[in-house]
């Protein structure tokens, strides 16, 4: 129209990124080492600390693996823990960034990818984040942590104009995200935007056109109902969904409604998804709190995926759920009885930098 001046694409969706799925081959697996005793005190950190090395010695023989450490002598001490495990320093690459607590899934770049020739180009998303609705406010300062890591990548960053936190969502990678209504329309997020203003945010910065809503989330998170402790798609069309056995559990009902809600639904050309049903495991308490424990925050990596375990018989039949999903990985429980005291657990203190290598 005259008078009109065209505008330049801006977003990841004008510009061909998307995030991908988890399974696509990573470069590199982000993490920042624990050390806040508020998260855990006492000798929880020292089993944190334990869970971290285990989950860094399943990785490393399959992919880098990115470290976050607050100066040289935190270094200096992660690479003697590591060396008295055997664990190769070479496969590890070490970021002198102070942080405050360690959930870097949450404030960390959110990393896309888009096709160009024989290769793909990575970016990422800087999105807002706000420790989880204002809740913390001294863990507000981690939400510096992409725009310092955009100097050191070399690569472009976007800046969502909403909050968003990464455990709060999972894509297929072929245009599905889930998320939740308890978390991403809360009104400690985004109180300004609307249901469907949330939708066009994820389309143009994730490039998901298909939103899948949940319900709730389960007992005991502070998050708000983050996605990655009730359903995380293990395929295109695939995805496991949190089921609580006890019909007297607080989380038995939330995660019925949940279920039913992935049974019934079709994408927009008309197909159902395959739900498959993983157990929850018994209840955690501290200090008379349910902790968020669940099998559904698992992370996928290069040759293992990382399930979270409690010490108990479910441990084995989550394992034994998630196997066939994953033929060509190995399926490892990770000990985070420690872990889950922080408010999380394995995928919360994760985050995958995909490969930009197309073989």
């Amino acid at each position: 129209m005259e008078g009109l001046e065209e505008r330049e694409p801006s977003t990841p969706l004008e510009l061909g990124f998307r995030m991908p799925a988890e399974w696509h081959p990573h470069d590199a697996t982000w993490l920042t080492w624990p050390k806040n005793e508020i998260t855990w005190p006492g000798v929880l950190l020292d089993g944190a600390e334990e869970a971290y090395l285990q989950a860094i010695a399943a990785l490393v023989p399959g992919e880098r693996v990115n470290l976050l450490v607050d100066d040289e002598t935190a270094q200096s001490r992660v690479e003697q823990l590591m060396k008295d495990r055997h664990i190769p320093l070479s496969r590890v690459s070490f970021y002198l960034i102070p942080t405050v607590d360690s959930w870097i899934r949450d404030y960390g770049p959110n990393f896309l990818l888009r096709e160009t020739g024989d290769s793909l180009e990575l970016a990422f998303n800087h999105w807002g984040f706000n420790a989880w609705g204002n809740k913390y406010e001294d863990l507000k300062e981690d939400s510096r942590i992409p725009a310092l890591l955009e100097y050191l990548l070399g690569v472009r960053r976007f800046t969502p104009p909403m909050v968003l936190e990464g455990g709060s969502i999972d894509v297929n990678g072929e245009g599905l995200c889930l998320t939740t209504e308890q978390c991403l329309l809360h009104p400690n997020r985004n109180p300004d935007l609307s249901r469907s203003e949330i939708e066009s945010a994820l389309h143009a910065y994730l490039g998901t056109p298909e939103i899948v809503w949940l319900g709730d989330g389960i007992a005991g998170d502070d998050t708000d109902g983050h996605i990655d402790d009730i359903a995380r798609f293990v395929g295109p069309r695939t995805v496991v969904c949190a089921v609580e056995k006890d019909p007297d559990s607080i989380n038995f009902r939330p995660l019925q409604d949940n279920l039913r809600r992935l049974e019934l639904y079709r994408t927009k050309d008309g197909q159902p998804l395959r739900v498959v049903q993983l157990v929850m495991p018994e209840p955690a308490f501290a200090d008379g709190e349910q902790l968020p424990a669940s099998y559904a925050n698992f992370y996928i990596a290069n040759k293992v995926v990382l399930v979270p375990t409690f010490g108990q018989e479910r441990d084995r039949e989550a394992i034994e759920t998630l196997q066939p999903f994953f033929p060509s990985r190995r399926v490892i429980g990770i000990d985070c009885r420690a872990l889950v005291h922080g408010m999380g657990t394995l995928h919360c203190l994760t985050q995958q930098q995909p490969s930009v290598n197309k073989s």
